[in-house]
């Protein structure tokens, strides 16, 4: 399966002339999940072939206006490209709010539904799944209600061996039983199922933390999670700020993914302050080799992580 994460925005509250306000896209199979809608997040997404008409879900960590502002436009061209297809927003509750209140004094009327769905912050929640992929909530720390997700595929079957199918001149039926775990009974012989399978490769999993200060329980809800995204707003020279400011710094960005076994962290939310990266990267590279700048328009292919 195709599990590749795109870097619509990089910057944090204030975007710079490279670098648009917090949004990203989680592309499973090439069906698009929004994570976070800043300004412009629209303009990302046609720029860098995001397939508008293949979003169905929205997922919004918490309510400040980097994170959100553009998703009142997103919503608007929907409707102006004639949209019926209902949209899914898992979002803060107040969010719901927020839209109706634009909505109304707009008085405008939408041609395809939004289901809100509000976030849980009582643990790890499951909001979202199909038959490939499920997608948990669960709580940070910020100056408002904030959420992280992580996206994880669903354990696929057992691969079966070509040389039992032929050994044992298997049907159909046979093999989709086997696949699930079975064993196989032939005249009353049993043979064990580990001798006619081999095991699927392990689930591919990708966790957003945005805005936070550092959370010392997230190994609870990622632990070995195959790609971290955590915002790095400050260095560690601006950790009183960073406090202050509920952020995290790069340093800290990078012990969090030691601590939950991460196999590869991204930072970004970057303060504009910063005109290169470099010193926040190398910061958490002492920590946390295998550390990726967030870039604007970055391909992050999530299914290389366990080669």
């Amino acid at each position: 399966m195709d599990f590749k994460l795109r870097i619509l925005g990089s910057s944090s509250a204030l975007p710079t002339s490279e670098r648009f306000p917090t949004a990203q896209v989680v592309l499973y199979n090439n069906e698009p999940y929004l994570i976070d809608c800043a300004e412009g997040t629209q303009m990302q997404m046609r720029k860098y072939g995001v397939p508008f008409g293949k979003l169905k879900n929205i997922f919004i960590s918490h309510l400040h206006g980097d994170h959100i502002y553009g998703l009142f436009g997103l919503l608007s061209s929907f409707n102006l490209l004639g949209r019926k297809q209902n949209l899914n927003i898992y979002a803060p509750a107040k969010l719901k709010d927020i839209y109706e209140a634009v909505l109304n004094h707009n008085n405008d009327q939408l041609k395809y539904k939004i289901n809100f769905v509000a976030l849980n912050d009582n643990g790890k929640n499951k909001i979202f799944e199909n038959k490939h992929i499920q997608v948990f909530s669960f709580p940070l720390k910020h100056s408002k209600p904030v959420w992280g997700f992580l996206f994880e595929e669903k354990q696929k079957q057992l691969n079966i061996k070509k040389e039992a199918i032929e050994e044992f001149n298997l049907s159909i039926k046979q093999i989709l039983t086997i696949k699930n775990g079975k064993d196989l009974i032939i005249d009353n012989m049993v043979i064990e199922n580990q001798k006619l399978t081999i095991p699927a490769p392990k689930p591919l999993s990708f966790a957003f933390c945005t805005d936070t200060l550092p959370i010392q329980n997230l190994n609870e809800y990622i632990n070995g999670v195959d790609t971290l995204y955590h915002e790095a707003t400050f260095g560690s020279e601006l950790i009183e700020i960073a406090k202050e400011t509920m952020h995290s710094t790069a340093a800290q960005a990078a012990m969090i993914a030691k601590q939950v076994n991460a196999k590869q962290l991204v930072i970004g939310h970057f303060s504009s302050r910063y005109k290169s990266m470099e010193k926040l990267i190398e910061e958490a590279k002492e920590v946390f080799p295998d550390t990726i700048e967030a870039i604007d328009g970055l391909l992050i292919d999530i299914s290389k992580t366990n080669c």
